[in-house]
């Protein structure tokens, strides 16, 4: 599959598009990029029409990497595809942009997966030391920061399946860090504030072995919405669509197949009631 690439504000952002059907778009976490969804890809394709994009500042998407900007990329490449209606499915750092999109637009969205969700409503993800990774970056470099983040919890995988491991390091090596080597220039202000009135349904999926965390949020954000469902997948970590594709694809396949297709008349009095 070959890559595209839209120019939008501030950045030229790295897309795939393939398959054909109703469109799920998929959304990676800190410091990795589309390359990490694969395995979803090529069990989705056949049915779906699969889009994933490098955020702005990961992968080999330029521009420095920004929350509130990532908002305005979903849209811009929402707009650029002739997308009215999308799932949408966050992982990690990227469940706060699905979430600040789902929120901002919720007719746009059937359905909404999170994976492994940080904290919505606290100031940043307190489970990663960024001031301490800042630090490294700067004083030592950013070979030495992929060093120590390769280590951590949020970053390791569980499966002995080499070629997992192989695409993991591929990721974390090409993260540019910009955030991190450059001055900071946004707090916790695109943190989203979750709409009570939205009914979309979500499924909220995570590994057996995340950190304790990441089980919290998507516990708390579990009781926010009404139509709220859980998948935990057996013996994954953080990394679950890579720790167990075959359980990870799986169950988004069923949450799909109930609810991908959803027209927008449907959506808005969904929405609505």
């Amino acid at each position: 599959m070959h890559d595209s690439y839209l120019q939008t504000e501030g950045a030229r952002l790295r897309y795939r598009d393939e398959g054909r059907g109703d469109a799920v778009m998929f959304i990676h976490g800190w410091t990795l990029d589309l390359d990490m969804w694969e395995p979803q890809a090529a069990a989705l394709s056949g049915a779906y029409r699969v889009i994933r994009l490098d955020r702005r500042g990961h992968g080999l998407s330029s521009g420095r990497p920004s929350l509130s900007q990532d908002l305005a990329d979903l849209h811009a490449l929402c707009r650029h595809l002739g997308l009215r209606q999308t799932a949408m499915v966050g992982m990690s750092q990227g469940a706060r942009s699905a979430l600040n999109f789902s929120s901002g637009s919720p007719a746009a969205i059937s359905c909404l997966i999170l994976d492994g969700p940080p904290r919505i409503g606290a100031s940043g993800a307190q489970d990663i030391p960024y001031d301490s990774y800042r630090a490294i970056a700067r004083g030592r470099g950013m070979d030495a920061f992929r060093r120590e983040w390769a280590q951590h919890p949020l970053a390791t995988l569980r499966t002995r399946d080499l070629r997992a491991h192989e695409l993991v390091a591929q990721m974390i090596a090409r993260y540019p860090g910009y955030d991190l080597t450059d001055a900071p220039t946004e707090g916790s202000a695109a943190v989203p504030s979750l709409r009570a009135d939205i009914r979309m349904p979500v499924l909220l999926i995570g590994g057996e072995f995340d950190v304790d965390s990441r089980k919290t949020a998507a516990a708390e954000l579990a009781s926010q919405f009404p139509l709220a469902e859980r998948v935990q997948i057996p013996g994954a970590g953080h990394l679950c669509n890579l720790d167990d594709p075959a359980a990870y694809n799986a169950a988004i396949k069923e949450f799909l197949g109930r609810n991908a297709h959803r027209s927008h008349d449907a959506a808005s009095h969904h929405h609505s009631r």
